[in-house]
């Protein structure tokens, strides 16, 4: 076995995935910052609002101001630089940091993409993309062909995970014998030319999304990992995630799902890339020759394998602490986030907030538009985390304004994948008097239906 895993480790691949991934990360992450720069979303996501929601444990973390904008400039500059392979280690050092910090800014953005990305980006710190065709190859004069194959394999699990755990996440009874959340979402799209009045409608399409979406999501990285499968499967990942695309408003990510994908692909397809991008910028191979026939080999690799070995077994684990908290993991949302159980929910929500003197009784109501932003409020209404933090927020800014005795209640009704809304926090729990942490909160109440499932 010890044999085995050494022999494993001490064996050489083409360099020319990892360089295609790299070029390929840093382009699409650098399209990423001014595709949300041109939108306007710095500005109305992280400057306008009076009040930013937060991770727990990360409260500190907070939008810069109007400095916020050179965050985002030095983000997109680490994208390039990743691109180019200059001054990589640094360049992906401080590209995770700064998309990292933007992530936690606020809770209200998070995507499961953008983990994705915070993840990728941790994992490419240690890993060589630059020993082939990079700047820093030019400025060193060494150039590497092969890399530990190991380190492309660490690329293609972290994707294989993401994917197959979203079909675990897929085998649920509304998913898959409601149709739902897709039975909501897609009736919406009945203005796209040639299908939208013919399927978005029709109950069986819906049934068939689904299903098809678990199936792919399941599949899908076997099929890449096998050869005679590969080009089928990449047909297959490019015509589900343009048509995703077309479905639903998210962004980059399902672009950037399709260049990572090239990833599983022979070094075959990777040098005719490389070739062209040579020839498109007139690259220069090293002039020393002797180094380009050489396996990059790490100074310190039994820490960093170490490393990325506990990395890859919180990555299999952490998606399944929900089963510490009882109740329905779609209503509670305890350990939902970071799981990658991708557009499962639909839930709407209204909350009502209490201000309240606790001597004398004495009473008013909140307006949530004095506070929050309409995609704020919105976010807020129906995640119990979300709720707590505000209703600390009210507190906190109420007893500042000179009000005492302050007690924080909140009546919330929330409707989850097409169900009739429900009660969804008790109303005789003074908020204000409970704690964020990651026990389980008491103070919301039970769901009225079973959802059978992962």
């Amino acid at each position: 076995m010890n044999l085995s895993i050494k022999t494993y480790l001490n064996k050489n691949t083409n360099a020319a995935p990892l360089a295609v991934f790299r070029i390929a990360f840093g382009v699409m992450m650098c399209l990423s910052i001014v595709r949300f720069w041109y939108h306007g979303w710095i500005e109305t996501l992280y400057i306008q609002p009076k009040f930013h929601f937060s991770y727990y444990g990360f409260e500190w973390v907070k939008p810069l101001g109007v400095y916020t904008y050179l965050l985002f400039i030095l983000c997109g500059i680490a994208a390039i630089f990743v691109a180019l392979g200059f001054k990589y280690r640094l360049a992906i050092v401080t590209f995770f940091l700064s998309f990292t910090y933007i992530e936690l800014m606020d809770k209200t953005t998070y995507l499961n993409h953008y983990y994705f990305i915070s993840l990728l980006s941790f994992l490419m710190i240690f890993l060589p993309a630059n020993a082939h065709f990079s700047v820093d190859n030019l400025f060193k004069k060494k150039s590497f062909n092969n890399v530990p194959k190991w380190t492309i394999d660490s690329i293609k699990l972290l994707l294989g995970v993401v994917y197959f755990y979203a079909g675990l996440a897929k085998l649920n009874s509304d998913w898959l014998f409601r149709a739902m959340p897709l039975k909501i979402w897609l009736p919406s799209k009945y203005d796209l030319p040639l299908i939208g009045d013919t399927l978005m409608h029709q109950e069986w399409f819906h049934y068939a999304m689904s299903w098809s979406g678990m199936l792919y999501d399941l599949l899908i990285p076997f099929l890449l990992l096998y050869k005679r499968t590969r080009i089928f499967a990449f047909i297959l990942v490019v015509i589900f995630h343009v048509f995703t695309r077309v479905l639903f408003p998210i962004g980059m990510f399902p672009f950037i799902m399709i260049v990572s994908t090239l990833i599983f692909f022979d070094e075959g397809l990777q040098k005719k890339i490389i070739s062209m991008l040579k020839g498109i910028f007139q690259y220069k191979q090293p002039s020393t020759n002797n180094t380009l026939k050489t396996n990059y080999t790490y100074q310190f690799r039994r820490p960093i394998v170490s490393l990325l070995i506990l990395f890859f077994i919180v990555q299999l684990v952490f998606p399944f602490r929900n089963i510490f908290y009882k109740n329905e993991l779609f209503w509670t949302e305890e350990g939902f986030r970071f799981s990658w159980r991708v557009m499962l929910i639909e839930k709407m929500g209204i909350c009502t907030f209490k201000i309240v003197d606790e001597k004398t009784g004495d009473f008013f109501y909140v307006d949530n538009k004095d506070f929050l932003t309409s995609f704020q409020e919105k976010q807020m209404s129906f995640q119990p985390g979300f709720i707590l933090e505000y209703a600390h927020y009210l507190g906190d800014h109420f007893s500042s304004q000179g009000h005492k005795n302050v007690q924080v209640f909140v009546e919330s009704y929330v409707a989850l994948n097409g169900r009739l809304s429900q009660p969804f926090i008790d109303k005789n729990v003074d908020l204000y008097r409970e704690k964020e942490s990651f026990k389980h909160k008491h103070w919301i109440l039970p769901f009225n239906d079973e959802i059978k499932g992962l």
